[in-house]
């Protein structure tokens, strides 16, 4: 098995662990109340499954943000050349930062670093707010996470994801209706992240910002049971991607034979 080979097997993985992250965000709300982002699902999974567990995560999130980053320069996943395909690989290079962040995270935890627990948002909104013109800085950032969630809902109604499958499986109700529903959940999660990046950089006040854990929390009853049988969706996608997506390697064997030729 060559290189290209392996990390799309850890992709593979990626998504499953991706998809089992959203599941955790889901359960949480639904039997808790307990609203959390990706990072506190993985500090869930943590506490719960043990160093094999996070190790395996770990590998996971690390080919899945590998690929993203490889198709964000490469265009394996064949983007077309206009704004939308453009858009495409940014957002691809933006989540295979955030996914690297995540396997960071989760082997900090097998070292037994304890986690902050803080809103990674509200702290990059301090941050910002600290520079020159960072109020609009902050609200810029809050610009395209609206634009981001509406690129989601987008996907939901028009349910190009289904592209991506084997096409016997993008046939079936089952695999249809979770994308959709798991995408428009996130997308709304987006725009009001959005929104309050939106308000933060407005007001000049980083307690206003906030990610995911912050727009779950804020959503009341009956909308956070909404949301979360979204997500619900979503992680039930992922899993469906783990093993049905099709993937298209990412030509690492001749960067790393490209790198030895140059040493």
């Amino acid at each position: 098995m060559n290189t290209s080979a392996r990390l799309t097997m850890l992709t593979r993985l990626g998504f499953a662990v991706r998809g089992a992250l959203y599941l955790v965000i889901a359960f949480l709300i639904l039997r808790t109340g307990r609203a959390e982002d990706p990072a506190g699902a993985l500090r869930y999974l943590g506490e719960s499954g043990g160093q094999l567990l996070l190790g395996i995560m770990a590998a996971g999130l690390i080919g899945y943000g590998i690929w993203r980053l490889s198709d964000a320069a490469f265009n394996i996943e064949r983007h077309d050349d206009d704004k939308h395909g453009v858009l495409e690989r940014v957002g691809a290079a933006a989540s295979g930062v955030i996914h690297l962040f995540l396997a960071w995270q989760a082997i900090k935890l097998m070292q037994g670093a304890a986690s902050s627990g803080g809103d990674s948002t509200q702290e990059g909104a301090q941050t910002a707010m600290s520079l020159p013109g960072g109020g609009v800085l902050v609200m810029l950032g809050g610009l395209i996470l609206v634009g981001v969630g509406i690129l989601q809902m987008v996907k939901a109604v028009r349910a190009k994801f289904l592209e991506h499958l084997d096409p016997g499986v993008a046939r079936q109700a089952w695999a249809q209706w979770s994308g959709r529903i798991g995408y428009a959940a996130r997308g709304l999660v987006f725009m009001i992240s959005g929104y309050f990046l939106l308000s933060a950089g407005f007001q000049e006040r980083s307690e206003q910002a906030g990610g995911m854990e912050k727009a779950l929390g804020w959503l009341t009853n009956p909308w956070d049971i909404v949301i979360a049988i979204g997500l619900l969706g979503f992680g039930i996608f992922g899993l469906i991607e783990a093993r049905y997506r099709r993937l298209h390697d990412a030509p690492v064997d001749g960067m790393v034979r490209r790198a030895v030729n140059r040493v």
